[in-house]
């Protein structure tokens, strides 16, 4: 959380000791300041995700449409609010506690949960923030809702002020736009990074499990895409390759591209249920599905040849893209 800032007065005798420090060292003993020169801090917590299952006790006030707002009290102790919202599939949205319309000093946190079934929303959040929004108000810019569904939209607070709070559901990409126009040439793909599904890191920790020389990493990022036909491949991978921790591949001068079809066959054998679970999760068509992979091979010394390749996995549908890099080293 955010810290208050030392009041100027205390600011300046700080820098009255530093100017003295700099003239003839620093003084035996620092003065502690007088008066009203006091240094003042302020500390907020954080704001933790409501305990489940929490269907018996919280109260869920109503609905919250994409593309509109609500707005309700924080009452006068820490609580938690629900807002149900109801997408279609592949729909991304921004959800906001806003400046405007949120009274001065409240602090919130905001989680999702869903889709519903017939056992409640679940017990994970699917998305949660703090405080990135304005001051202590939080902000989630990227919400990708992969399957339809009620989802349920939870605003908790630290401070109860007894004040208003303003939720907004802004739509950012996918199903919810409408007429949506084509891509403009090269129209950038911009990544957030999101935790990867428990379905899937539990298939990628299986397989690590099967041999010490073979392992492998999978990453999840999403993308807001508002437009009607589908990102490049080519774009999201030198969106991928921007960063660092990729920077080893960039010099594949003639990298591979494959249908999601063909690639199964260039995993090893122990990850291939990633590759069904995969479009399983995300509802995605394996036909729209595509792959662009990078190859680097090093040696740290005898017997210690390595051999890498990132693969970047567009999904156009779900807007996603997946980072599959498998590794393998001489034993």
């Amino acid at each position: 959380m955010k810290r208050g800032m030392a009041v100027r007065s205390a600011m300046l005798w700080m820098s009255a000791v530093g100017l003295l420090g700099a003239c003839g060292g620093q003084p035996e003993q620092t003065p502690a300041p007088a008066g009203d020169d006091t240094v003042t801090t302020a500390t907020q917590s954080l704001v933790p995700a409501p305990p489940t299952p929490f269907d018996s006790f919280l109260s869920i006030r109503g609905p919250l449409a994409v593309g509109s707002a609500v707005a309700s009290n924080t009452g006068t102790s820490a609580n938690y609010e629900g807002f149900t919202l109801t997408v279609a599939a592949h729909t991304q949205v921004a959800l906001e506690v806003t400046h405007l319309g949120t009274g001065v000093g409240v602090d919130t946190g905001l989680f999702v949960y869903g889709p519903k079934t017939q056992y409640g929303y679940g017990f994970r959040p699917l998305y949660q923030d703090d405080d990135s929004g304005y001051g202590e108000l939080s902000k989630i810019p990227l919400a990708t809702f992969d399957a339809a569904g009620e989802y349920l939209v939870v605003v908790g607070w630290s401070n109860g002020l007894g004040k208003q709070y303003r939720l907004q559901a802004a739509c950012v990409g996918g199903a919810c736009v409408p007429n949506p126009t084509p891509a403009p040439a090269n129209a950038p793909v911009t990544l957030a990074q999101f935790p990867l599904e428990g379905n899937l890191q539990a298939l990628l920790n299986g397989a690590n499990a099967y041999r010490e020389d073979m392992y492998s990493f999978l990453d999840r990022y999403d993308f807001a895409w508002p437009y009607s036909t589908p990102a490049s491949l080519d774009v999201a991978a030198a969106a991928v390759l921007a960063k660092s921790e990729y920077r080893g591949y960039r010099n594949d001068p003639t990298p591979d591209t494959y249908t999601y079809a063909a690639f199964q066959s260039r995993m090893y054998g122990q990850f291939q249920p990633l590759h069904q679970a995969i479009l399983d999760t995300y509802g995605e068509l394996g036909t729209n599905a595509q792959v662009k992979s990078y190859f680097r091979e090093f040696s740290t010394g005898p017997n210690g040849d390595n051999w890498r390749t990132l693969n970047i996995i567009l999904l156009p549908g779900s807007r996603h893209v997946l980072v599959y890099e498998q590794t393998a080293h001489e034993i």
